[in-house]
């Protein structure tokens, strides 16, 4: 097979069959391949997805990919195919200088589930080297009378391929006098030429060979190297070394001036001809003259540089013993340095972060990052522990590989709580002392939608008054949500209900963005006292997550309504009337009685009468109170038959509401008077019996709302017994205001009036609306709650007409 193929080929083998290996969502696995260095960028390692028994399908959706590392760059990785190709060119003698076996380590991931594959990729060196002498021509001198079989060292040929691909043989052109002999020293074939027979320099002075150096290829390359051998009389001994190879071990970062070793060579030979000069071999590297010095009087080796384990385990040291005659005579040896390692690294972390960012949501066992920890020392100065700090929910799982680590959930995440984390990865070796370090990773807790929104309080209440403007806002809810973002992002609005609730709320808006409420009709307390509706605070998240308040809503009273006179009212509808009264009445006669009532409730309602009016102000007087008309004194001769009275009925609002009520007193004689009365109470007692029918009426629908009101309250203190409240009872039958107790006296008489925020002296008459049972806030010293009742009222009529409530 040719080079060209050679270099084309690529073996594919099991290494151990494959590992597999689950950690949470990790399955890990071990490929090796074979490839010879300089082959075409392009050319194809292996399919790792097939011998995966991955789908090449899911190769591109799954992230399959190499993880950044050393050497990295070398090869692609095709997601379409999955086959692993060579990305740039390949010099095996560049990447693994002096080893004997170059293996690439790729890891590779894929996703969803993630799985961590580990191949290697191992290059095989091809003869793409001669070997090379460090001089194109070497000259040596040698005496007269060397004896044959003399050795001397000659310029080894170095070759950067390995194995069988390296200097296998030297070869010599044929002469009468030298011939080649090869030495193996540490892997190393240094050559020797030998003498056969003696040399006479008169014969011949020098002597010119071609020394030819040739590896095992196929084909083989080669190297050649010219030698002169200059013919010398005269010094017959040369030095000799005590050994031919010396082996020392010395410490690494060694301080400076540490003698090595000392070197004892002898010359048999008297004077200068024994006086020996040591010296490095002409062939030896840069490295070992900045790493050492040699004392050329004492052979006393010392550190002269920096001493690095990790750089260089071991050195070889050629040396030379040379005389001081005039024709010198020289010897070889070689010091073996091998170099001890001390814990004086510290250990490596890597981190490859999948992603920096994990949801709160995540379950446990979740892959955060990869760890990889490497020490440069050796042995267990080289063996890492590795932990992460306490207190979070995360955790370090080993890996297939040594020093390899997933970083994992191990618990539950809450960003609310903890929004991100800083992790620190400890890794120490077990040197003495031990070496460590750390680094920290950050970790963000991002948001998901797992909080609703809370309102700020739970119900709301909503004090309005009546005849609000339409399209004005008359409230604001508000909600907050823990979470971030879209998650937090509140939308308000509401609900809508059948029923009279739902009506109810299809007159009211709520701004979405700000919960702001506004009322798109204007609310009249005499139709509607009291109502409420819900509220629905959304969030935007996925899926969306809400929550609903309440707002209970009580409106309030305004004095939107004028008094109404009920009597008297003539045929025509106008508050105009006529009473005819005997001349001969005493003083204090009842002549008649105004009746109104006001719409409105409280203050707002509370009627008050007095005289506009009238022709005589010393005959009649007006009830401030009742409305009634009475004689101030008996009638004279000089009086007028007729007089007109003009009464104002207004109520005791902010701005005050009045109606009037015009009365035409007639004096007759007392037998016209009984006439007429007899007339008028005939009429009279039809209306009256109508008025007593509809008056029973009504007293029966105080007394049964009166009763509900006190079953109702007894269930509402039974419930809340450390609240009495003075609130509206939510109930239908209600007015739904705030408790009032009014008294006042009239004569001898004491009155006591029971109605929805009524007012001292205000009248109940029919269909006034004071019908609402008045509850007070009070509570004993010691705290125990009482019922908000503990009075008894009767109901009894007057004139038939006007409604009083008696305090016994």
């Amino acid at each position: 097979m040719g080079e060209q193929g050679q270099r084309r080929r690529a073996n594919c083998w099991w290494v151990a069959g494959i590992l597999l290996l689950c950690f949470g969502e990790q399955i890990l696995a071990q490929l090796r391949y074979s490839i010879a260095e300089e082959v075409p960028v392009g050319s194809p390692v292996g399919s790792v997805a097939k011998d995966l028994g991955l789908e090449t399908s899911t190769l591109t959706d799954r992230r399959f990919r190499i993880v950044s590392g050393p050497n990295h760059a070398l090869f692609q990785l095709n997601q379409n195919n999955g086959v692993l190709y060579v990305g740039k060119s390949i010099d095996r003698e560049e990447l693994c200088e002096g080893t004997k076996v170059c293996l690439i380590n790729l890891k590779i991931v894929v996703e969803s589930p993630l799985e961590i594959h580990y191949v290697g990729v191992e290059i095989t060196d091809v003869n793409d080297h001669s070997p090379t002498f460090p001089e194109s021509e070497q000259r040596l001198e040698i005496a007269e009378h060397t004896p044959p079989g003399t050795r001397f060292q000659i310029h080894a040929a170095r070759d950067p391929d390995v194995g069988t691909q390296s200097v296998r043989l030297y070869k010599l052109n044929p002469n009468d006098f030298f011939d080649i002999e090869v030495r193996d020293s540490e892997g190393d074939k240094i050559p020797f030429l030998v003498l056969k027979k003696p040399m006479d320099r008169e014969q011949k002075a020098e002597h010119r060979l071609v020394l030819t150096a040739l590896d095992g290829g196929s084909p083989s390359r080669s190297g050649r190297l010219n030698l002169t051998i200059t013919v010398l009389d005269a010094n017959d001994n040369r030095p000799v070394f005590s050994k031919d190879t010396y082996s020392v071990s010395l410490d690494e970062n060694a301080p400076i001036g540490t003698l090595v070793i000392q070197l004892n060579a002898t010359d048999l030979d008297e004077g200068l001809n024994s006086e020996i000069e040591y010296s490095f071999g002409k062939t030896q590297n840069k490295k070992v003259h900045d790493t050492f010095e040699l004392d050329s009087i004492t052979g006393d080796i010392r550190v002269k540089g920096k001493v690095d384990f990790e750089d260089t385990e071991i050195y070889r040291l050629d040396l030379q013993a040379s005389d001081k005659g005039q024709l010198p005579w020289t010897a070889e040896s070689r010091v073996v340095i091998k170099i001890k390692d001390v814990n004086d690294n510290k250990p490596d972390i890597e981190v490859t972060s999948l992603s920096n960012v994990v949801p709160e949501d995540s379950k446990p066992g979740t892959v955060i990052s990869l760890i990889s920890v490497t020490d440069r020392d050796s042995g267990v100065n080289g063996k890492v522990i590795c932990k992460i700090s306490d207190n979070v929910p995360f955790d370090l799982t080993p890996s297939i590989e040594e020093n390899m680590y997933s970083l994992v959930t191990k618990g539950r995440l809450d960003r609310e709580n903890v929004s991100h984390y800083d992790i620190t990865i400890t890794a120490t070796d077990c040197g003495e002392p031990p070496l460590s370090s750390a680094k920290t990773l950050r970790v963000q807790v991002s948001d998901v939608n797992d909080n609703r929104p809370v309102f700020s309080q739970n119900p709301f209440e909503i004090y309005l008054i009546e005849n609000n403007a339409p399209g004005v806002s008359i409230f604001s809810v508000t909600a907050a949500d823990n979470d971030l973002n879209e998650n937090a992002a509140i939308t308000y609005h509401i609900v809508r209900d059948d029923g009279l609730q739902g009506d109810m709320a299809s007159f009211l808006n709520v701004n979405p963005d700000n919960g702001h409420i506004t009322a798109l009709k204007s609310f009249d307390f005499e139709t509607l006292k009291t109502f409420h509706f819900h509220v629905v605070a959304s969030d935007s998240g996925t899926p969306s997550l809400s929550s609903n308040v309440t707002v209970h809503v009580f409106i309030l009273d305004q004095n939107d309504n004028a008094p109404v006179i009920l009597y008297p009212v003539s045929s025509n509808g106008s508050a105009e009337g006529v009473e005819e009264i005997p001349r001969n009445v005493n003083a204090g006669h009842l002549v008649t009685k105004v009746r109104a009532y006001d719409a409105d409730i409280g203050y707002n309602g509370w009627l008050l009468f007095s005289l506009q009016e009238v022709t005589d102000h010393s005959l009649f007087g007006l009830d401030r109170y009742t409305g009634q008309i009475r004689t101030l004194r008996s009638f004279t001769e000089t009086d007028e038959a007729e007089h007109r009275l003009v009464i104002l009925v207004k109520d005791n609002g902010n701005v005050s509401l009045s109606a009037t009520a015009t009365v035409m007193v007639k004096l007759v004689e007392p037998k016209e008077a009984f006439a007429a009365s007899d007339v008028k109470s005939s009429a009279k007692a039809d209306e009256e019996n109508n008025v007593t029918f509809y008056l029973m009426i009504t007293l029966g629908s105080v007394s049964a709302l009166f009763l509900i009101s006190i079953i109702v309250l007894i269930a509402m203190q039974c419930s809340k017994p450390t609240d009495c409240t003075s609130k509206y009872l939510q109930e239908t039958n209600y007015d739904g205001t705030l408790c009032h107790s009014i008294q006042y006296r009239s004569g001898d008489k004491r009155y006591m009036l029971v109605g929805p925020r009524m007012s001292i002296g205000s009248t109940i008459v029919p269909g006034s609306h004071a019908n609402t049972l008045v509850l007070p806030d009070r509570r004993r010293a010691s705290g125990e709650v009482r019922p908000c009742f503990d009075f008894n009222f009767k109901i009894f009529f007057m004139h038939s007409q006007i409604i009083y409530c008696g305090l016994h």
